[in-house]
């Protein structure tokens, strides 16, 4: 992964017609010394399997980078549009 400033230089380009594209409610990660492995699935409720629709490979210095940048997404999400509960916090609200 490139640092910010690099990254506001960096021109995407999203290939039109290519299946690329996927809806995940489900990550699994591991690692290794060398990788970080993120895998994202798609279940139903009730079902007992996910399918696996996306497989990312990056190094642990990249995922961390990532880990980061998704922090500072969610925080500016949430200042947004307010605070995002996760299941175990809406149990402890009473």
């Amino acid at each position: 992964m490139s640092t910010e400033k690099n990254v506001k230089n960096l021109k995407i380009h999203l290939p039109e017609g290519e299946d690329i594209v996927h809806y995940s409610n489900i990550a699994i990660i591991s690692h290794s010394p060398e990788e970080v492995v993120l895998d994202f699935a798609q279940t139903l409720p009730g079902k007992e399997e996910a399918h696996i629709v996306s497989r990312i490979i990056m190094t642990p210095r990249n995922a961390k980078m990532l880990l980061k940048a998704l922090e500072n997404n969610i925080q500016t999400y949430e200042e947004n549009f307010g605070p995002l509960m996760l299941p175990q916090e809406k149990d402890n609200i009473h």
